[in-house]
């Protein structure tokens, strides 16, 4: 496909806020610090950052190579660089990947987007944990209040998606990530100037190598490719909107580096002050934070703002997943973008909504001992991304010249 036939990204800054976009998002603010908590601080930090740079960087400059040089979607750009029919696997298992994360990732983004309006009526202004879990408790045990923070934030991101790469993507991310950044800056200031922020400080970056084995590297490693966007579609799908000028591995480098800055910030953040544990997990996220807030003058106003950066951040990420299924469907079955966006949001709106009432009416289901919602998390982020990341390494390896 010719280049002047795409919708490519209009600006080395809008490539590099897209990129970043995908990449830094809820999976930095909340993920990173839960699985950090969960298993074991530093030593985990140390195999993330390991897997980070002798797995993710690579793939991720693969992808974003392969996407601009088929100018295609996930899918097709296999069947374009390999007649071998088997390839096509890649692109499919990152598009399943990209529909399997986004069935449960949606449903976080809501929490985050429900806790808006609770930020600003102050309802979540506390230092006191059990105040705090019970605020987070009733959101989740819900059904249709989640359910409606869920469509909401679906039907944002296919509002963006809607307009296409350079004109909604591009223009999002161009505005969102900075401010996120600036608010993050803010809050790891006023964390380390609270009680225990040292131990958290320690538990951080002083690593015991006794509690790094095998589950803490493959639970590493999928977080690397969560957190990167790797292995589901997107770094192919966004760079097929590259402009051929483009320095990929300087690019992919600096993402790379902007991405751990975020994570790390988030983890310093989140000092476990107040009674809070770091593995409080998931709920980290929706503990900690507005207890660091209400600690400090104008914490209900700051609070607010975490909350509403942290729902756009969401969308960054959300919106690079979207758009892989909905490249697809647009481009392999010939149907216009606002179509196959309509088609894919109904369709995430029903796979989504067991995660969703995982949590509610469905809090009895389970499969392997795991929740609907642990499930879906589980497939993509331990098997699927590392599969497709696999299968992709030996494809650059052995197959593309």
């Amino acid at each position: 496909m010719a280049e002047t036939s795409r919708d490519l990204f209009a600006s080395r800054l809008g490539m590099l806020a897209a990129t970043l976009g995908s990449s830094v998002g809820l999976g930095n603010i909340w993920k990173f610090p839960a699985l950090t908590g969960e298993h074991g601080g530093a030593s985990f930090l140390l195999v993330y950052i390991l897997s980070t740079l002798v797995v993710g960087l690579p793939l991720m400059i693969a992808e974003l190579l392969i996407g601009r040089s088929t100018r295609s979607n996930a899918y097709q750009a296999f069947k374009t660089l390999s007649s071998n029919r088997f390839w096509w696997i890649i692109g499919g298992l990152g598009i399943a990947g990209a529909v399997t994360i986004l069935s449960f990732y949606s449903d976080v983004a809501g929490w985050v987007f429900a806790y808006i309006p609770k930020a600003l009526t102050g309802s979540v202004h506390t230092q006191d944990p059990a105040v705090a879990k019970e605020a987070f408790s009733s959101l989740l045990a819900c059904p249709w209040k989640s359910l409606f923070w869920q469509w909401l934030v679906l039907g944002l991101t296919a509002s963006v998606i809607l307009r296409g790469a350079s004109g909604g993507i591009e223009k999002a991310t161009r505005i969102l990530i900075p401010l996120l950044f600036i608010l993050l800056v803010v809050v790891c200031i006023r964390s380390l100037t609270l009680p225990n922020a040292m131990e958290g400080l320690k538990f951080l970056f002083m690593p015991d190598f006794s509690r790094i084995d095998g589950s803490v590297v493959l639970m590493a490693m999928g977080l690397a490719f969560f957190k990167m966007s790797i292995g589901f579609g997107c770094m192919i799908t966004y760079g097929s909107y590259f402009r051929s000028d483009t320095h990929v591995p300087f690019l992919a480098v600096r993402v790379m580096v902007c991405d751990l800055l975020v994570s790390i910030l988030a983890g310093i953040a989140a000092v476990f002050s107040f009674g809070f544990e770091p593995t409080a997990g998931t709920s980290l996220l929706f503990l900690t934070i507005p207890a660091v807030f209400a600690s400090m003058p104008g914490g209900q106003l700051f609070t607010t703002l975490f909350f509403v950066l942290s729902a756009v951040a969401s969308m960054g990420a959300m919106l690079s997943l979207l758009e892989v299924p909905v490249a697809w469907l647009s481009e392999t079955f010939r149907i216009s973008r606002p179509r196959a966006t309509v088609l894919m949001t109904l369709a995430l709106i029903l796979l989504g909504a067991p995660a969703t009432l995982s949590t509610s009416v469905l809090s009895d289901v389970t499969v392997f001992g795991l929740s609907l919602f642990d499930l879906y998390d589980f497939l993509s982020s331990n098997l699927m991304l590392p599969l497709d990341g696999l299968l992709l390494s030996l494809f650059v390896g052995y197959v593309w010249s």
